[in-house]
């Protein structure tokens, strides 16, 4: 999820400041050095963008030429690119900078959120409180490719408790991936979420979908603008890690957002974990929801689980129903060999082990073998307006609202 912003495509605005990030009920409270450590993470992020075209210039002048000099032909696959920009000095200057600023991103937040981790638990506990809409399962199991996989080096990943009630990993997350992105995802940091709520309501404006499913839903960020969107749906928003659940839950609460249920589960065995505990307490089976999606999940699923887990999408998903999916780019024949070599850094140097995978699966030809045809599925780009507040200059900043983000999904024929 908390993948670096995209090298070849630098955002053309400035880096909004941290303060600008929204608070909320259980956000952690920064101290003046803490602010001041996450904008000039924010900036060095911009700065790395910024230097990311040298790589180009590498690639077209040195490695490239260099590799076919020795081999008799140019480089013709992501392997051999990746063997051979790894021995040029400003790819690795570039990504040992890089590397190490998300490092320092995970060390502030955490040490940020560590400082005062007692109140926020206890802030969360006091809005979770008695609540059916949060539904925790200890003896729930985490996929165990997550379980040795610290994600965006996020030490411990997703999942990991430190405590009773503890909701570290997702106060870390909330308060730092302002600083990954560069401020692109909102003040609320539910950019995917929003632009995906807006082209559903602005394309599809008849769909009104009654029952909705997140999928790897993490602390909801992209789940809010959902249910903000569709007031009277239910929306049931699945995750594996109790601290992003708790905290999402609280934050949602927070936010006077309360027709979100919030389930502990892995994703693939949603209807049939416990002897179907969930299928049956939730009404999870054929044809139960109206509307399913994922934001930035599939990346960090094994590449087996995709086919599976898309497979039940399609049992789940009610005869006219809709299921959309964000993620990066879909690497294909179209895409230039160096464009796929600098996305799959994510895969080589941010603990995302599954990103070059699932970005090589033909999810169209995926989803026909499914069940849903060519003639159903749908592919856009969206991208949410700019969500204009002032900075202490008057100046105005849209903090990444006009991001455009990937989408694919189907429509499942009414008959």
């Amino acid at each position: 999820m908390e993948a670096a912003v995209a090298p070849s495509t630098p955002s053309a605005t400035h880096v909004p400041a941290w303060h600008h990030v929204a608070r909320h009920a259980v956000m952690p409270e920064p101290t003046h050095d803490e602010m001041a450590r996450f904008n000039f993470l924010a900036n060095l992020t911009k700065r790395i963008s910024m230097l990311s075209p040298g790589n180009r210039i590498a690639w077209d002048r040195r490695v490239q030429p260099s590799f076919t000099r020795e081999h008799g032909h140019p480089i013709e696959d992501r392997a051999d690119a990746r063997t051979a920009m790894l021995a040029d000095p400003y790819f690795q200057a570039w990504s040992s900078i890089r590397r190490a600023n998300m490092e320092m991103r995970q060390q502030a937040g955490r040490s940020m959120v560590l400082r005062q981790i007692n109140e926020l638990n206890d802030k969360a506990k006091v809005l979770n409180e008695g609540a059916s809409t949060l539904r925790l399962d200890p003896t729930s199991k985490v996929p165990y490719y997550l379980e040795v996989t610290d994600n965006h080096c996020m030490p411990g990943s997703y999942h990991t408790e430190l405590g009773p009630d503890d909701v570290s990993a997702a106060a870390n997350y909330d308060c730092g991936i302002f600083v990954t992105t560069g401020g692109s995802l909102g003040r609320l940091l539910d950019g995917g979420g929003k632009a995906v709520a807006i082209h559903l309501r602005e394309t599809w404006p008849t769909f009104s979908p009654k029952r909705i499913l997140d999928l790897g839903c993490g602390l909801g960020h992209n789940t809010l603008p959902l249910a903000q969107a569709y007031p009277d749906a239910e929306v049931i928003a699945v995750d594996t890690g109790a601290p992003m659940l708790r905290y999402g839950h609280a934050r949602a609460k927070s936010l006077g957002i309360d027709n979100v249920t919030f389930v502990q589960a892995d994703a693939q065995f949603l209807d049939t974990w416990d002897e179907g505990r969930w299928a049956r307490e939730l009404g999870i089976g054929p044809g139960s929801f109206d509307y399913i999606q994922t934001v930035m999940f599939w990346h960090e699923t094994r590449r087996s689980t995709f086919f599976d887990l898309f497979a039940k999408v399609h049992t789940w998903l009610a005869p006219g129903g809709l299921t959309l999916h964000v993620e990066q780019p879909q690497y294909t024949d179209d895409m230039d060999l160096f464009e796929q070599f600098i996305r799959d850094w994510d895969s080589w140097f941010n603990n995302e082990p599954f990103w070059s995978q699932m970005h090589d699966i033909d999810v169209f030809d995926a989803m026909e073998q499914i069940g849903f045809p060519r003639t159903d599925q749908v592919v856009f780009r969206a991208a949410a307006p700019a969500e204009l507040t002032s900075d202490q200059t008057g100046q105005p900043e849209d903090h990444g609202r006009a991001a455009i983000w990937n989408v694919f999904g189907a429509w499942k024929p009414a008959g």
